[in-house]
């Protein structure tokens, strides 16, 4: 036995559609004609910029290839926007074959703050905060925890400091494996634009 299944009259439906149908394409273009109308209806003005995205949308701008050379290693650095625009990518490497053997460190914004990744060659992974200092030239990102091993020393201090379009300072704390900080300082020239 099959069930009874209850159809509404559709012929009854489409009469009333069909009769109410002009008064309800009247109401829309009134409606549409007092929107347009009414200066509250303007699309919202958008909200400033927070000091995180502030100082994301200036490290943007170093997109690039870079050379430079940290304690006598000449190091590449390619520097991408990535993820629709979310996150910035910097690849460090050397020709040599020394470290920095293809270290990252992903740049993004996670509500109000400006957030780095590292990926280190000694086995971990540290996390910062990063803020941009007044004079909007550099930013500053500060240890916040890592994971993984740091028997091979880590990062605990990060500094990247915009001289001009074509030259820009990274400056760094590693903590070697016996404990003791070291504090390093490359300079970096542009070799390709983004």
């Amino acid at each position: 036995m099959q069930p009874t299944v209850n159809v509404p009259n559709t012929k009854r439906l489409s009469g009333r559609v069909e009769a109410l149908l002009p008064a309800l394409v009247i109401c829309l273009l009134a409606q549409g004609i007092a929107i347009a109308q009414n200066p509250a209806s303007k699309p919202a003005t958008p909200a400033p910029q927070s000091d995180a995205q502030k100082a994301f949308e200036k490290m943007k701008t170093l997109a690039g290839t870079w050379q430079g050379t940290i304690m006598g290693i000449s190091i590449n650095v390619t520097i991408r926007v990535a993820s629709s625009g979310t996150a910035i990518l910097h690849e460090a490497n050397t020709d040599s074959g020394g470290p920095p053997k293809h270290e990252i460190t992903m740049f993004y914004v996670e509500g109000d703050r400006l957030l780095a990744t590292h990926f280190c060659d000694a086995n971990n992974r540290a996390r910062f905060e990063g803020r941009m200092s007044p004079d909007g030239k550099t930013s500053e990102f500060n240890f916040l925890d890592v994971t993984g091993s740091t028997r091979g020393g880590l990062v605990k201090r990060l500094a990247i400091t915009t001289i001009d379009a074509n030259k820009h300072v990274v400056e760094f704390t590693f903590v070697k494996p016996d404990g003791n900080p070291i504090e390093l300082r490359g300079e970096f020239v542009r070799t390709t634009p983004a």
